[in-house]
């Protein structure tokens, strides 16, 4: 019985080890930021485990720091302060039956952001867009289903536009009182064994040969701490607005999927659901360094 134990917390300890270790590995494999998602319970499980495990001493604490450390800098971000910027963003997946729009709206305007940014626009929630457009007057949309779409508002003139059909990519470029850059709208798809990292395989391409700052906000599926998003910062030259906080519950996991990227970062807080399944976020970027 007790060599049964042994044996059974050895394989659970190796089995969490690949789990966490898994979960660094997104450059080399998508499904690395499937795990990546689960990383804080994987490590927290793994640092109890290991340290009843038989393994040597040293390499049972080792492990059970790096553990820990793992867990303090996904913990941190939910506790470290960002300044807020000049520009303002309100970032919304509507959910494709949203029949609280009208709310929804009223938060909008209430908010006065400078750019508005919604994923999952249907024939069912479609209103709020016209519904915003004299203060909002710039629009454009995106198809990333054959019901469901991507929009970014600006209440800035505009000068260009980008689209990229099926990839949940829509782009404005913004004429603002300091100067140019380009408004996105993204709606990923899931993660791994899904198509997310195709998609942002095929989006970033386009995204790195921008001369003017980005902001690109929206439903991410896929948590800040990933190789994803790391890849994302580093091709748009962007850093997330915080803190860190869930926007998304599945199975009542919460998630933190939904987020504003700026070259200067910014400051983002949580705004109600309003009728959706994400909460919707209220970003102050900095936009010119």
């Amino acid at each position: 019985m007790v060599r049964a134990a042994r044996w059974t917390v050895i394989c659970v300890a190796l089995a969490l080890t690949a789990a966490f270790l898994g979960s660094f590995a997104g450059r080399l494999h998508p499904a690395g930021d499937s795990l990546a998602v689960f990383r804080l319970p994987i490590a927290g499980v793994l640092a109890l485990v290991v340290i009843w495990s038989p393994w040597p001493a040293l390499l049972r604490w080792l492990v059970a720091v790096i553990c820990i450390a793992a867990m303090a800098q996904i913990v941190l971000q939910k506790y470290t302060t960002h300044p807020a910027g000049p520009v303002i963003v309100y970032q919304k997946n509507l959910l494709f039956g949203n029949a609280q729009v009208e709310a929804l709206q009223s938060d909008i305007l209430a908010a006065n952001p400078d750019i508005v940014a919604l994923q999952e626009v249907t024939s069912r929630n479609a209103a709020l867009v016209q519904n915003l457009r004299a203060d909002y007057p710039h629009q454009a949309s995106c198809a990333l289903t054959d019901w469901a779409r991507v929009a970014i508002l600006s209440r800035w003139p505009v000068e260009g536009e980008i689209c990229l059909e099926e990839r949940g990519l829509v782009g404005l470029q913004v004429l603002s009182p300091d100067g140019v850059f380009w408004a996105f709208s993204l709606h990923a798809y899931w993660p791994w064994p899904h198509g997310q990292a195709r998609q942002i395989g095929e989006v970033l391409p386009l995204l790195g040969t921008l001369n003017e700052p980005i902001v690109i906000a929206g439903d991410f599926n896929m948590v800040p701490w990933s190789y994803t998003h790391r890849w994302l910062a580093g091709v748009t030259q962007t850093s997330r607005a915080g803190p860190l906080f869930p926007t998304f519950r599945r199975a009542g996991v919460p998630l933190p999927i939904d987020h504003v990227y700026a070259p200067g970062g910014g400051r983002a807080s949580a705004r109600p659901l309003f009728g959706s399944d994400h909460l919707g976020i209220l970003a102050e970027v900095t936009v010119f360094e």
